[in-house]
């Protein structure tokens, strides 16, 4: 897989190249949050190829757009909810310069217009734009190179910097890679190396923390590493489901009842470590409880590997997120090789000083799948031997 570091020392000023990214992020986060892990860790990608005086197009999805009716003709409806707009100002606040947004051609049904084209092509070095949701076409997650075609034409290169869609076979992550030159960003390059850490180069005691709700998501990482770690930390959903296999009590909490066979197989391991307290609110468990969280403390402590995806408690109310809060000041404070990350796990480490044994992955199911062995199709399109690819 080639790396855009590897092009350091390179002068990219003739280059528009197209980075994929990942800004699914909805507005209610937007607003209740600080700057968004997702968007500060592509940071660093567009500043390394605009620098070296690169035009860079941003390209992402965001949510689950309703209404797309075929593989080329855009949808017109809940623009609001969907639309990567507001993304222009708050990277452009990050990057201390204009991101200039390009809207989708509604008229013509295309990506972008010939203005739009010539826009980018005629901007000053350096200059950095932001497409529009690529979701508001069907064929992004019909994998549909039709829908790509216009990128390809458009740009010299592809970067895929958007590891926590990787596992999606879209259109821009997957199809594009067979129509231009294509390479890993810096954050995809940080992702894979603290993945394969993790799997193949992790020491004793190795600890994974296991929250969230569903036990099934966890189950690939689970069987990947039952025979390696020492301790499985088992804290949200997926300590009901193990609370309910030992036959205690969890009132309306949410759990699996499918999985309590398979939960029992796991407990025989005596690897799994329960909550020993959880807080409580209108019958339901919703966090891990004080005494647990010390008993945890002490684990990570000593731990010299840790893989935590998901928290432990409803973490988006801060009455219910001392659990998560907790385990991220321990991680934080530990000399364990720490890899981190599922959808709302990072926010449970605002406001806390990082050192650099720990990493925050931008990935959820991602992360999942790929600690549990499956291969990405976003990454191995970028294994893929290819062509001879554009011609300049």
């Amino acid at each position: 897989m080639k790396n855009l570091s590897a092009l350091y020392d390179r002068n990219l000023s003739e280059e528009i190249v197209i980075v994929r990214v990942d800004l699914n992020i909805n507005n209610k986060t937007l607003r209740v949050s600080g700057p968004n892990l997702r968007v500060t860790s592509i940071i660093p990608t567009i500043k390394f190829l605009t620098k070296r005086g690169a035009k860079v197009v941003l390209v992402s999805h965001r949510g689950r757009p309703a209404g797309v009716t075929n593989n080329q003709r855009p949808i017109t409806d809940n623009i609001k909810e969907f639309t990567l707009k507001p993304f222009a100002k708050i990277l452009g606040g990050l990057l201390k310069k204009d991101v200039s947004f390009i809207p989708h051609d509604t008229k013509e049904y295309r990506l972008f217009s010939d203005a739009s084209a010539e826009k980018i092509k005629k901007a000053s070095k350096g200059s950095v734009f932001l497409l529009e949701n690529m979701r508001f076409f069907a064929g992004e997650e019909k994998n549909d190179p039709a829908v790509v075609r216009p990128l390809a034409e458009l740009g010299t290169f592809y970067v895929n910097d958007a590891f926590a869609v990787s596992h999606r076979k879209n259109a821009s992550v997957v199809a594009i890679t067979k129509l231009l030159p294509s390479c890993a960003g810096l954050l995809l390059e940080k992702e894979v190396f603290h993945m394969d850490e993790a799997i193949n180069n992790h020491k004793h005691p190795f600890v994974v923390i296991l929250g969230g709700a569903k036990m099934t998501d966890k189950m690939g990482l689970i069987k990947r590493f039952i025979g390696k770690a020492d301790y499985f930390l088992a804290g949200g959903g997926v300590a009901n489901t193990f609370f309910a296999a030992d036959g205690l009590p969890i009132g309306d909490s949410i759990y699996e009842s499918h999985m309590i066979p398979v939960a029992k197989k796991i407990m025989k391991t005596n690897k799994v470590i329960m909550p020993m307290d959880v807080a409580i609110f209108e019958r339901k468990i919703v966090d891990n409880g004080p005494g647990t969280t010390d008993e945890w403390v002490e684990i990570i402590k000593n731990a010299k590997t840790i893989i935590w995806n998901g928290p432990v408690g409803v973490i988006e109310n801060k009455k219910f997120a001392k659990g998560s809060v907790g385990i991220a000041q321990a991680i934080a404070k530990s000399k364990a090789f720490s890899v981190v990350g599922g959808g709302e796990t990072a926010l449970a480490f605002t406001g806390v000083p990082l050192k650099k044994n720990t990493f925050l992955s931008t990935g959820g199911g991602a992360m999942l799948e790929y600690l549990s062995g499956i291969k990405l199709p976003g990454i191995e399109a970028l294994r893929e031997k290819k062509g001879k690819g554009k011609k300049k």
